[in-house]
């Protein structure tokens, strides 16, 4: 087990960004890079590494998005409850008795997500409680405390809050915000490791995904690619209440290579190139075809004239939730498909995705 990636995948777990205040996790990618290639960011907060190869053409950007789903307040009660909206998409099922973290200009006040209890409310017991019923208790008295001495005001932005640990599986790693830092190690992993390649690579962590991919289209107009490679952590779907046969997400069986999703179609070419390189390199991998969901290559294939672009995954269970889990084999997986990719597309490759 490789512990320079688990230090990594820890350190950007832990890190908070919601989307729009992704700082902290751009901080740590631009740490991470910061030997690799010049690096730059656009006017949305984007941020991307170029490693030169022996080429200036193709142009791959190997994309990921640095924000995780979240909550912002909306306002403080006079009794000094915090009132919030989500940022991304939730389920009411996994709030209540949940930690949080509200980042203020004065600092990080710590919180737990609560609401009237079920045993005072006649009815409600079985009820799936909305987002305006919760609030989050920050141990304020009043209004004016929570405001004065603890900085909460409007507009301050909530991470979920979850420790990094390894499950008594050591291989099954489990923190927050695995969707998508695990996509965001990925890239950084590949850029430190990258040596010769006939390209011109360029590692992004793209912002604000999960509102809208509205990270991805600044970033593409920014670098002009010619290729995508989309690295994420789609949902895990081996878990009870699923169809076992049906699985295209299964802890321990491989990276996931995504060929459509509500978002995109990926160009048949390319995805038969890459199920063809995992073959030759003996990479387990697993096929995905989902009916929901998207990822930024929804915004980048449609980029200019066109950009070929493949969503290689790491299958997280319990994603868009405080608590994930991952498996470092997948992880290794993606990283040894993405490696591969990289070091053998050159321009006659990548003429082969063209229509003609």
């Amino acid at each position: 087990m490789n512990d320079t990636s688990i230090e990594l995948l820890e350190s950007l777990t832990q890190a908070d960004g919601i989307p729009g205040y992704e700082e902290e996790v751009r901080e740590v990618f631009r740490e991470a890079v910061s030997d690799v290639g010049p690096i730059e960011t656009d006017k949305l907060g984007s941020i991307f590494c170029t490693r030169a190869g022996t080429a200036e053409q193709p142009r791959i950007v190997l994309d990921s998005h640095l924000d995780e789903i979240g909550f912002v307040v909306t306002n403080v009660t006079d009794k000094g409850f915090v009132k919030f909206l989500p940022l991304g998409g939730w389920w009411g099922h996994t709030l209540l008795a949940q930690r949080v973290n509200i980042k203020t200009k004065l600092g990080k006040v710590p919180g737990v997500i609560g609401s009237t209890p079920p045993h005072l409310l006649s009815g409600s017991r079985d009820k799936v409680l909305e987002i305006k019923d919760l609030f989050i208790d920050v141990g304020a008295e009043s209004e004016e405390q929570a405001a004065e001495e603890y900085g909460i005001l409007p507009g301050c932005p909530i991470a979920p809050y979850r420790p990094f640990m390894r499950l008594k599986n050591e291989k099954l790693l489990t923190a927050k915000a695995f969707d998508n830092r695990v996509g965001v190690a990925l890239v950084i992993e590949a850029l430190q490791r990258l040596e010769e390649h006939p390209n011109t690579v360029i590692g992004a962590g793209s912002v604000q995904e999960e509102i809208g991919l509205r990270g991805a289209k600044t970033m593409a107009a920014s670098v002009e690619p010619d290729l995508a490679i989309v690295l994420e952590g789609p949902p895990g779907d081996d878990t009870p209440g699923l169809s076992v046969g049906n699985s295209q997400g299964k802890l321990g069986d491989g990276v996931q290579i995504r060929i459509i999703d509500s978002s995109m179609v990926v160009n048949p070419k390319l995805a038969d190139y890459v199920v063809e390189t995992a073959k030759q390199h003996d990479i387990p991998y697993q096929l995905g075809v989902r009916q929901s969901g998207g990822t930024d290559g929804g915004a980048i294939h449609v980029f200019g004239r066109g950009v070929p672009s493949v969503v290689l995954g790491v299958p997280s269970r319990y994603i868009h939730s405080h608590v994930s889990i991952i498996n470092i084999d997948d992880y290794n997986a993606a990283l040894n498909l993405t490696m591969h990719l990289v070091q053998q597309i050159d321009t006659s490759v990548l003429e082969e995705f063209h229509y003609g």
